[in-house]
C-alpha cells in the first residue's frame, strides 16, 4: 500500500468526497483505538489515513470557496445592472 495519490482524490463527486471523508475519519478514529488499546496494527496506516483526510478536506474547501465565489461574482454583477438594490 503506498501513501494515497491527490489525483485519485480530484475525480470524486461531492457525494463521494464525503462519503470518503467519513469513512476515513471512522478509520482513523479506529486505527487510534487499536493504538491506546495496544491492539496489533500496522502504524504507517494512522500516516495515510490523516493524509488522506487532509487531502479529502482540502479538495472540499476548494470546492466551496469556489462555489462561494461564482455566488459573490453573481450578486455582484445582478447589482451592477441595478437588479438588486443596494442597502443604503
Amino acid at each position: 500500500m503506498s501513501l494515497p495519490q491527490f489525483n485519485e482524490v480530484i475525480s470524486l463527486s461531492n457525494n463521494e468526497l464525503s462519503d470518503a471523508i467519513i469513512k476515513t475519519e471512522k478509520e482513523l478514529f479506529n486505527l487510534r483505538f487499536k493504538k491506546a488499546t495496544r491492539q496489533s496494527f500496522k502504524s504507517h496506516e494512522i500516516k495515510y489515513a490523516k493524509r488522506r483526510l487532509a487531502q479529502l478536506k482540502t479538495i472540499l474547501t476548494v470546492r466551496l470557496n469556489s462555489l462561494e465565489y461564482k455566488q459573490n461574482n453573481l450578486l455582484v454583477k445582478l447589482a451592477k445592472k441595478n437588479y438588486i438594490p443596494e442597502i443604503e
